[in-house]
């Protein structure tokens, strides 16, 4: 069994045009495991205001064509995102091909420069994910189910980039 305790890990995947409750499903089991998890949807346990996900007053401030406002929050919102995928062992994301994302990709690009392991989760299925990803991560990391990943993180194979310090010493 693998030996996650310690590690740090960013749930990446769309929220503005849909984000669902996967990551509130999959934190219980990361945290069981000795992982602490960012979660780009819950800002308020790293003392930042919960407000600053409020995707509709968003909206509502386009509608009002204060984009100046928007602006200022989602630098805010790009920065902080950025810094936990900085700060994560590994990243785990949620890729639904039906709903459209952008942020998700910056993440993902980062994470992959940064040599840090990912794990995609492909809501449609592996056979669909799309064939530049194959390009960027071997196919082990893509896959078809929750309970897949899961299975993975418990029991697959760690390759090298699986680095991980243990700074308490």
């Amino acid at each position: 069994m693998n030996d996650l305790r310690g590690m740090r890990c960013y749930l990446s995947g769309a929220i503005e045009f849909g984000a669902g409750d996967w990551r509130q499903k999959l934190r219980p089991f990361l945290q069981s495991r000795g992982v602490s998890v960012f979660d780009p949807t819950d800002k308020k346990v790293l003392g930042f205001d919960e407000s600053l996900e409020d995707v509709n007053r968003r909206k509502q401030l386009k509608r009002d064509g204060n984009y100046d406002q928007v602006c200022r929050e989602m630098r805010r919102i790009r920065c902080i995102d950025l810094r936990m995928v900085d700060l994560s062992d590994f990243i785990i994301v949620n890729l639904d091909l039906d709903t459209y994302t952008t942020g998700t990709w910056e993440e993902v690009t980062l994470a992959n420069r940064q040599k840090k392991p990912l794990i995609f989760m492909v809501q449609q299925g592996k056979k669909h994910a799309p064939d530049w990803l194959f390009g960027m991560i071997d196919h082990e990391m893509i896959k078809d189910t929750w309970l897949e990943v899961r299975k993975f993180l418990l029991f697959g194979d760690l390759d090298s980039r699986w680095v991980v310090f243990n700074l308490e010493n």
